[in-house]
């Protein structure tokens, strides 16, 4: 799914919101080792970049060379281009061998993979029994109550007609992906588990991120302007009402979480 994303690779790596410190805590909590993650579609790695605060190294994929542009370069991040699907020939030389990777983490992108294919190379590279799999989504953003009015209209109206089908799993928290493995030390089920990241914007952050759902660009591709003037003036009069230019915007985040066991 990297064609839908590379029309707005920019938008995606200013607008779109990092991950709280306390998801990478929990995730962390339940891998007896940090030695190396894997972190799939990582786009312009934004997860891959908290990843390397907590794991000694992060191999973090993307099927996109034009997002990974984007990605910050730090030491203990190795980032690789890689084929919608792989091998696992390709997965060894490309990602990592076998039984070698303690997690492996998704943000926001599960709901595009092939899960059967996916979840046969997770369960190859993952350490035997404890290695954790990590995907997460977030939902719409949220600010207040006159803002949040104008997006659901904007949402209603517009945008949802154009969202791909896979996005119904992000909009169903991932609660009915079929997800094979084990609940983690110190749980009984396998989440979703709740988070809540927090981003301060502007108005023009906030059409930014906007601008870079998957939903606007492919109706900009049909020749469709969803932001329209008029649009524009309803989102700055419920923006302005407070006074306030910068607000602090949520986005719920629910992770699934579990571990490979011993197949």
């Amino acid at each position: 799914m990297a064609e839908l994303f590379v029309n707005q690779a920019g938008h995606y790596a200013e607008g779109r919101p990092s991950y709280p410190p306390e998801l990478f805590q929990f995730i962390a909590s339940k891998t007896p080792c940090q030695d190396l993650a894997w972190d799939v579609g990582t786009g312009n790695g934004q997860a891959a970049r908290s990843l390397a605060g907590i794991y000694k190294n992060v191999i973090a994929t993307d099927t996109s060379p034009k997002q990974l542009s984007f990605a910050p370069r730090l030491h203990n991040i190795r980032y690789q281009q890689t084929p919608p699907t792989m091998s696992i020939a390709e997965l060894e030389s490309k990602v990592a061998p076998q039984s070698s990777v303690d997690v492996v983490t998704v943000a926001q992108a599960f709901h595009w993979f092939d899960l059967p294919n996916f979840y046969q190379q997770v369960k190859w590279v993952l350490k035997k029994p404890y290695g954790v799999i990590a995907p997460w989504c977030y939902t719409m953003p949220e600010v207040n109550d006159s803002i949040d009015s104008v997006f659901q209209t904007f949402y209603n109206t517009a945008i949802e007609t154009y969202w791909e089908p896979a996005r119904k799993l992000v909009f169903d928290k991932y609660r009915s992906i079929d997800f094979p493995f084990e609940p983690v030390n110190g749980v009984d089920h396998t989440g979703p588990f709740e988070f809540v990241n927090e981003k301060l914007m502007d108005l023009d952050n906030y059409f930014t991120y906007m601008r870079s759902l998957s939903a606007y660009q492919k109706a900009r591709e049909n020749g469709l302007e969803f932001l329209s003037d008029d649009v524009v003036e309803d989102f700055k009069r419920a923006w302005t009402e407070d006074g306030q230019d910068q607000k602090v915007v949520k986005f719920p985040v629910y992770l699934r979480i579990g571990r490979v066991g011993n197949m």
